[in-house]
């Protein structure tokens, strides 16, 4: 992450949570982290969306919670 991004993303955990404060080491172990997930996991369904559009992976219908495989045959 750059500066730009590190100040995005505490403006954006500060935007969901008003009220929040802490240290350093809290900002960088919670905050930051947390919307690293985030943007980890947007990237992760675009990536698993293509590959299953590339016939790669199946989705496997899992209830409300899809799961992805190889797919078969």
């Amino acid at each position: 992450m750059d500066e730009e991004e590190v100040a995005e993303a505490i403006l954006d955990y500060l935007k969901e949570h008003p009220h929040a404060m802490d240290t350093v080491e809290g900002i960088a172990g919670w905050w930051l982290m947390r919307q690293q997930i985030k943007v980890g996991v947007t990237m992760l369904v675009k990536v698993l969306r293509q590959l299953t559009d590339d016939g790669l992976l199946e989705e496997v219908d899992a209830g409300e919670t899809p799961r992805y495989r190889l797919r078969q045959g």
